[in-house]
């Protein structure tokens, strides 16, 4: 066995890294609004979860756990529900929270060490309850062949960390980029910007369980007989 990984995996795992976290969603979101009120270290605090999500869900492919992928597929609407409940439990905690800043009108609120490590738990969180990502995850495993030859599992861990890296890149541009954009334009009401930040979350786990309602028993309810 080679002790010396595919040089092609690094460049190819960032850049599935940037991939799978750069679509618009609730991290993105959380993302988001923590740069507004934080600045970068908020930013990249939320990302740290889901970027830690991304690492588990990658590991679990790259060891061939064929059965985690099986598991995922069968529970899939039950996970969906558990996240939809998790979104709007997240959002509504979002939106009820109450600025501590002096300056209604500041963009950056410091905030506490506790502020910015309980946000990781709760990507993390976000990320691995939602079966999209998990199932999304696996079946790039299952084609990666394509683009590059994985043959040890000196290989498939590069790989995982390869994609943590490209995952973390992403949530540092994007905190980046807002927090300088936020700079620009002033002071941004805390409390206002929660309550959207909530409010998307809420309607990303509506949407969830929405699907879910309408696959087991709403269809049925609606339109009985079809």
């Amino acid at each position: 066995m080679s002790y010396i990984p595919n040089p092609l995996i690094i460049p190819v795992g960032i850049i599935i890294g940037v991939a799978v976290s750069a679509p618009v969603g609730p991290v993105n979101v959380l993302c988001v609004q923590r740069a507004l009120q934080r600045g970068i270290t908020g930013g990249v605090a939320a990302g740290l979860g889901a970027t830690l999500g991304d690492c588990v869900i990658a590991f679990a492919a790259a060891m061939g756990i064929g059965a985690i992928d099986t598991v995922v597929a069968y529970y899939r609407h039950a996970i969906q529900a558990i996240g939809g409940f998790v979104l709007i439990i997240f959002g509504v905690m979002l939106c009820r929270t109450q600025t501590s800043t002096a300056d209604p009108g500041g963009a950056e609120e410091p905030g506490r060490l506790w502020d910015y490590v309980v946000d990781v738990p709760k990507a993390f969180l976000m990320t691995v309850t939602n079966p999209a990502a998990v199932l999304g995850l696996f079946a790039i495993f299952g084609g990666i062949g394509t683009f590059v030859e994985v043959h040890s599992s000196i290989d498939a861990v590069v790989l995982v960390g390869a994609i943590m890296a490209g995952s973390l890149l992403w949530w540092l541009i994007l905190s980046t980029i807002v927090a300088k954009i936020s700079g620009r334009f002033g002071g941004i009401n805390i409390g206002r910007l929660n309550l959207i930040a909530g409010l998307a979350l809420i309607v990303f786990g509506l949407v969830l369980l929405s699907e879910v309602f309408w696959l087991f028993g709403g269809r049925q309810l609606l339109f009985p007989g079809t």
